[in-house]
C-alpha cells in the first residue's frame, strides 16, 4: 500500500528557511512532486524529484530557492526551501502516481495519491 507522509512545516520570518520531507511506502519508481496550495487558490506544482534518478524538476516560480532532493535508504525526499516569502504562505503536499507521470509534468490531475499535507507560514 502507498503511503505519503510530509513533515517539517512551520512558521518562519521573511527570508528564512525550512525543509518538508516527504516519507514514501511502497514506492520505488516514481516521481515525487511536491504541491503547495494558499488559502482560495488553486494547487500549484513546485517541485519533482525521481526516486530512482535522483533528476528534479523546479518551478519557475521557486526556482533558485527551492531544491529536491531524497534519500533512498529512507525513502525520503525533501523539498528545501530558502529565502521563503509570505507569498510561499500555503499548505504543502508531497504526492505520487501510479501510473508513468514524467519529469516536469507538476499537472496535479496526474497524481492520485497524496499525502496529508504539512503547513508553512511565512510571516514578520
Amino acid at each position: 500500500q502507498v503511503q505519503l507522509v510530509e513533515s517539517g512545516g512551520g512558521s518562519v520570518p521573511p527570508g528564512g528557511s525550512l525543509r518538508l520531507s516527504c516519507a514514501a511506502s511502497g514506492l520505488s519508481y516514481q516521481h515525487i512532486g511536491w504541491f503547495r496550495q494558499a488559502a482560495g487558490k488553486e494547487r500549484e506544482g513546485v517541485a519533482q524529484i525521481g526516486l530512482l534518478s535522483g533528476l528534479t524538476y523546479i518551478a519557475g516560480s521557486v526556482q533558485g530557492r527551492f531544491t529536491a532532493s531524497r534519500d533512498n535508504a529512507k525513502n525520503t525526499v525533501y523539498l528545501q526551501m530558502n529565502s521563503l516569502k509570505p507569498e510561499d504562505t500555503a499548505m504543502y503536499y508531497c504526492a505520487a502516481s501510479e501510473r508513468v507521470v514524467l519529469l516536469g509534468q507538476l499537472d496535479p490531475s496526474k497524481y492520485n495519491i497524496w499525502g496529508q499535507g504539512t503547513q508553512v507560514t511565512v510571516s514578520s
